[in-house]
């Protein structure tokens, strides 16, 4: 793949998109491509859909009524509107408008980040288990992931020091996902400054921060201030998750301006007219953020309390979603408890005896307590 140019490695990818699952490499996409299938297809009987981090209380009404409000704008080209977000997300930030970078959700972010890096040609560095989009976009096309299983400790967190050791002159991105899905735990902080500020000196370091909305230690630090000190490090972020937003696909990337660039060249497309409007109102509702923030806690605090009861060990999450150790075999687990009207998360490979269940709405929690008592008490 080293002599395959960005115009042939694009009209492959166009080639390809049917073909995933026979490009990509056997054993490590079976957990992704599960996932891909029972996001959509929900079972016969299967009324609580715990399986894929999603908000159930979003969009919120103020986000409802500017997605309305901006219907007679859908026959407009979006371009107009993206001043604006881009504007509000930078001040949200601290950082100028050329730091950023709209995205269709973040899942485009992390795999345009891909081909702007052509880690098809080298090597990624990546804890496991962890979000796998743009590990499995790379791997698609010939890149390699070095892969670093997470540490054998109560929070299941990275082992930087291991990752830092695997880094070679083949290396061009070094991925991390803080808070981690699917642990839900995050890194200390002071080793997460540490290792970004020592290994971006040698590798783009790419933070997915899909969840760190739901962090809640006082100062606790986004990556997004290694950007301001013109680190070699991407950040990227979603509103899919605390704004309740999945369906609508909006998310934005952070980095130096001339990374910003560099990736926007072989952008594949943007957001849409009604994405920017629902993401600008959505950036507005403070009070909408903290219910979401609200419910999320009172939703963990019920999934602990279930799994205590049954004295499974779990993993404290810092995420809308709970990682709990079942002791049985992950596929069993979700035939079990769809059997009860429940569908909880796919399979994180090697963590095969793991189960992730998100935080919906507190009735589809309680069919999980239910449900969970019944499979296992």
């Amino acid at each position: 793949m080293s002599n395959l140019s960005r115009r042939q490695w694009l009209r492959t990818a166009g080639l390809a998109t049917g073909a995933l699952p026979l490009l990509s490499v056997p054993g490590k996409a079976a957990s992704f491509e599960h996932f891909l299938t029972s996001l959509h297809n929900l079972p016969p009987g299967v009324t609580a859909k715990l399986n894929a981090n999603e908000n159930p209380y979003g969009p919120s009404e103020l986000v409802r009524k500017a997605i309305t409000g901006a219907f007679d704008k859908i026959c407009r080209y979006p371009w107009e509107e993206t001043d604006a977000v881009l504007q509000k997300i930078a001040d949200k930030e601290g950082v100028s408008t050329d730091h950023i970078l709209l995205t269709v959700g973040s899942t485009e972010g992390l795999k345009i980040t891909a081909l702007a890096l052509r880690l098809f040609e080298g090597e990624v560095i990546s804890g496991t288990p962890t979000f796998e989009a743009m590990l499995h976009y790379a791997e698609a096309f010939g890149g390699y992931v070095n892969r670093v299983p997470v540490m054998d400790n109560e929070n299941l967190t990275f082992d930087l020091d291991e990752m830092e050791r695997r880094i070679s002159s083949n290396t061009r991105l070094v991925f991390f996902c803080n808070p981690n899905n699917p642990t839900g735990s995050i890194l200390p902080a002071a080793k997460l400054r540490d290792f970004c500020a020592s290994v971006s000196k040698r590798a783009v370091v790419f933070c997915d921060e899909a969840y760190i909305d739901y962090v809640t230690e006082p100062g606790y630090p986004s990556m997004v201030e290694m950007v301001k000190k013109n680190a070699n490090v991407i950040v990227s972020r979603t509103f899919s998750k605390v704004y309740g937003m999945a369906g609508i696909r909006i998310g934005y990337l952070v980095a130096r301006p001339d990374l910003i660039r560099r990736i926007a060249a072989v952008q594949v497309d943007e957001p849409n007219m009604l994405a920017l409007h629902a993401a600008n109102a959505a950036l507005d509702d403070a009070t909408f953020y903290k219910y979401s923030l609200q419910k999320n806690t009172e939703g963990k605090a019920l999934i602990y309390k279930t799994l205590e009861t049954l004295k499974l060990p779990y993993v404290r999450s810092h995420a809308n979603f709970v990682f709990f150790k079942t002791g049985r075999e992950i596929s069993s687990v979700i035939r079990d408890m769809r059997g009860q009207g429940v569908e909880v998360g796919r399979p994180f490979l090697p963590l095969s005896e793991w189960c992730r269940v998100s935080t919906g709405k507190m009735e589809d929690l309680e069919l999980f307590k239910k449900g969970l008592l019944k499979v296992f008490g």
